[in-house]
Formats: structure tokens, C-alpha cells, sequence
């Protein structure tokens, strides 16, 4: 349903902002041979899901230790609050920081909300009960949050088209070397032999404030986004910038002097988030359904099992609490391989096969497993062997999820809408997840945590069924072609009604 009023607005606002822009800045991004500039991107940019990967681990790991009294003297029900206070962070700061990132540029906003991250982790480690360990998690999980949007807007602006969906599943995909690192450092830290107990979860912490403030320093080799200058009539800073680039790779096939094909945009200040939000449900409606129920599915899956997954080990296999990162550690393996391995498909069998695939398989894989767990066949390890087979396809599915979001929409709208599905994503599927299997774990009645893991098998199967309907064949494609840019839509609509 189209709003004409305000569509009218909009296209007025568009064509006082003066001359249209031609350029040909996304055509010569596209266009680039792979360099170290892009490697800067990858390492700088994608360190943001190795935090993350830290940060849900440490928690995994440290779960048990956190419910000693000589330590924070958690419940289940508290672990699974403070988890649940990260993920809500996390949802309110991808809102605040995605809407400014489309308003202020990415860059800013990666300093911003790595500084957050910084000061969340950092104050984790000072807290003295259940309250003040909720409130250092939030803030913990605002900056991972805002980093989400900015900066999967800002590597998808910057990588070539052909690469992007390995590319963007790859970086998704680092959350589990973060998730591998986290296990190591528990085990090594949960050993008391280095650290007593009550020292050693803080240390975890401390730790992971000291690896955000090296990788603030990269960041500052970092530019803005070309795309994002143009839209805010910043044409020599784009050229400068992709002229900076095109200077240290090698020259590319067909030459520097090729023609390329320019993209018409008419810079049009700002979009508000209601006008967004309105774009989404009513242009980009079935995307946005797509997109949310991706979403949504592998949230729920992924918070379910990491954020308990040491509970479960420890009370019903009876594992020691300084043994569970052993037993997460594969599971961060496996997810790590999945998309590394099987990232390249993306972009040559197609976005649609493949994310309806990994859906497809990991549902079904997940099946076999609660059945396997309610009939007591599972031991520690077994069950721990079975996650992995799970996860190497639900990793690249998870990680598909973020690259559909960042590619389905236009350049002036890219990091709220990334915002808002992983937002409403992990409302519904991320910050539930921790409390319920919480609780189930807690009722210590096995039959209970096999049916939610049912449950979070059957999301992932209609997952699967909505990418083979509603997917987009976005593989090889630009951005602009996707989605073109909103100023440029709302500029033909004032000319046709003219």
C-alpha cells in the first residue's frame, strides 16, 4: 500500500536538493581486483562477530562458575537473565546507532559503538551481583548491536559485487573464531592452577575490553563509504577515496579506461525512521517478511543452545564446570568451517539454493538430534559431535541471514534495515531464547528441553521453505541493481507526475 501524500513530500524534498549526481563510484568499487585494502576491511571491520563469538562463549563457559557463591552466585534463571540483558542491549543499540549510521556515515559510527562495546565489557568485569552484571551486559551488547548495522553496510558498500556474498558469509561466519577463542581462554582461565575461580570470569572480561581498544587503532585506516558520500553530495571525497584505492591494485580486466555504467542519484538529505519503516511494509514488504523470518529462526536456534548449552552439560552429563569449554570448543570449530568452507557457493550456485539448503539441513539434523536426546542416546561427547553437524550449515544459513539484509535494500535506508530485522529478530527469537531454555533446564525434565529444540528445528525448516519462494538472486549483481537508491525513485516519480 502506497502512502501518495507523503510520497509526494518526499519527491519534492528530493528535487530541491538541486542537480541529480551521475557517477560511475559503484561501478568502479565493483570492478576492483581483490587487495590488501580489502584484506584492511576484513580484519578491521569483520573483528566486530569475533567479539560477539567472545562474548556469547565466555558466557557459555562461564555459566557454571558464575553460580558459585564465591563468584557472582547466579541461579540459572539469573544466568539466563544477564544473557537475555546482553541480546536486549544488543536489539536497542542496532535501532539507535543503524538509524545513525544512515544519517552520520559508517565510519563514525564503527568508532562509536566499538568505544561502547569497550566501556560494556570492561565495567563486566567489576560487577558485584546479579544487577550490576545485567547492566554491564547491556551496554556490552549496545555496541555489539550498533556495530551489526554499521558495519555490515559498510563492507557490502565496499567489496565487489562478485565477491560480496563470500565475502560478507566469510566475515559473518569469524563469529565462531571469537566463539573458539572464548572456549580456550575458559578453559585456560577456569583452570585454577593459573587463576582462582572468583578471579578468573573477570579476567575473561578484562581481557576481551584490551582486544577492542587494539582494534579501535585499525580502524582509523578505515575510509567512509563512497556510496554514502554520494548520497550526502560528497563527490570529491568518494572519487579521492576510490581513486586512493584503484591506485594500489592492479589493474583490472578491460583495463582502467573501460566505460562503466553510472547510477543516477538524487541526495536527499534524510530519511526519518518512520518513513523507513514505512518503505520496508509497503515497497519491500515480501523482502521484509523474507528477511525476518531468517531472522527470527536462526536467532532462536543459536541463543537456545550457546547461551545454555554449559548448563546442559553440566546437569545432565554431569561435566565438570572447568571441562564445558572443551566441549564448546568443537562446537565453535564446526561453526567456523561451515561458512569458510561453504561461503564461495553463494555467489556461484546462487543466494536462493544455498540459503534454502542450509536451512533446509540444518532443521532437519535438528530433528534427528532432539529425538536422539529424548531417547537418552547422547552422551557428552556425542551430543557435543552432533551440534557440530548442526552447526556447519546453520552457520553459513545464520551468516546468509545478515548478507540478505545488508543487500535487499536501497543505500539510503542499508543499516536501519539491518537494524530493524536483526532487531526484531532477535526480540522474538534471540531474547526469548536464553530465559525459556533457562527455565526448561532449570525444571530439570528433560522432555521439556527436547521439545524446544524441536521447536527451534521447525523455524529453521520454514525458513527453508520461505527462501526457496520469496529468495532474491542477488549473486554477481550491484547493490544500485538490487535495490536501487530511494532519491532516485522518489526524483522519476515527481518527473512521471509532472
Amino acid at each position: 500500500m502506497q502512502c501518495p501524500a507523503t510520497d509526494r513530500v518526499r519527491s519534492h524534498d528530493v528535487k530541491k536538493q538541486g542537480r541529480p549526481i551521475e557517477t560511475d563510484i559503484p561501478a568502479r568499487l565493483d570492478r576492483l581486483p581483490w587487495s590488501r585494502f580489502h584484506m584492511l576491511i576484513v580484519v578491521a571491520l569483520g573483528i566486530t562477530w569475533i567479539l560477539d563469538g567472545l562474548e556469547v562463549t565466555i558466557i557459555g563457559s562461564l555459566a557454571p562458575s558464575l553460580q558459585r557463591g564465591d563468584t557472582l552466585g547466579l541461579t540459572a534463571d539469573g544466568v539466563g537473565f544477564a544473557s537475555s540483558a546482553y541480546v536486549a542491549g544488543a536489539v536497542l543499540g542496532a535501532l539507535v546507532f543503524g538509524w545513525m549510521t544512515d544519517q552520520l556515515g559508517r565510519k563514525q559510527i564503527f568508532f562509536l559503538t566499538l568505544a561502547l562495546y569497550v566501556v560494556g565489557v570492561g565495567t563486566s568485569a567489576f560487577s558485584w551481583n546479579l544487577t550490576s552484571f545485567a547492566v554491564a551486559r547491556f551496554l556490552t551488547g549496545m555496541g555489539i548491536g550498533g556495530e551489526y548495522s554499521a558495519i555490515n553496510s559498510a563492507i557490502d558498500e565496499l567489496v565487489p559485487a562478485r565477491l560480496r556474498g563470500r565475502v560478507d558469509v566469510m566475515v559473518n561466519g569469524t563469529f565462531w573464531a571469537g566463539a573458539a577463542f572464548g572456549a580456550l581462554g575458559s578453559v585456560w582461565l577456569l583452570n585454577t592452577t593459573v587463576f582462582p575461580v572468583w578471579l578468573a570470569w573477570r579476567v575473561a572480561f578484562a581481557l576481551g575490553a584490551l582486544l577492542g581498544l587494539a582494534v579501535l587503532l585499525l580502524r582509523t585506516f578505515v575510509p567512509e563509504s563512497p556510496r554514502w558520500l554520494m548520497t550526502h553530495r560528497r563527490e570529491q571525497e568518494a572519487n579521492a577515496i576510490v581513486s586512493e584505492v584503484e591506485s594500489h591494485c592492479r589493474e583490472p580486466e578491460g583495463g582502467w579506461g573501460r566505460t562503466l555504467p553510472t547510477v543516477l542519484i538524487y541526495p536527499a538529505g534524510v530519511f526519518s525512521p518512520a518513513e523507513m519503516i514505512r518503505i520496508m511494509v509497503s515497497r519491500y514488504r515480501g523482502r521484509s517478511l523474507y528477511v525476518l523470518v531468517l531472522m527470527i529462526s536462526q536467532a532462536f536456534l543459536y541463543n537456545a543452545v550457546f547461551f545454555t548449552y554449559g548448563m546442559v552439560l553440566t546437569k545432565y552429563h554431569g561435566v565438570s564446570p572447568r571441562a564445558v569449554g572443551w566441549y564448546i570448543l568443537p562446537l565453535a570449530i564446526g561453526n567456523l568451517f561451515g561458512p569458510l568452507i561453504l561461503a564461495r557457493w553463494f555467489d556461484t550456485w546462487g543466494r536462493r539454493r544455498m540459503i534454502g539448503s542450509s536451512y533446509a539441513i540444518s532443521g532437519l539434523l535438528m530433528l534427528a538430534v532432539a529425538y536422539a536426546m529424548g531417547a537418552h542416546l547422547l552422551t557428552a561427547t556425542t551430543q557435543t559431535l552432533a551440534w557440530c553437524g548442526i552447526f556447519f550449515f546453520a552457520s553459513a544459513a545464520a551468516s546468509s541471514a545478515y548478507l540478505t539484509a545488508s543487500e535487499l535494500f536501497p543505500l539510503e535506508m542499508r543499516a536501519f534495515a539491518i537494524a530493524v530485522f536483526y532487531a526484531v529478530g532477535t526480540l522474538f527469537g534471540g531474547v526469548a531464547a536464553p530465559v525459556i531454555f533457562g527455565h526448561l533446564i532449570g525444571t530439570g525434565r528433560l522432555s521439556l528441553l527436547v521439545m524446544g529444540y524441536g521447536v527451534a528445528a521447525v523455524l529453521m525448516l520454514a525458513a527453508s521453505g520461505v527462501a526457496w519462494c520469496w529468495g532474491v538472486d542477488a549473486e554477481n549483481r550491484s547493490l544500485e541493481e538490487i535495490a536501487p537508491p530511494l532519491s532516485e525513485f522518489y526524483a522519476r516519480e515527481e518527473e512521471r507526475t509532472a
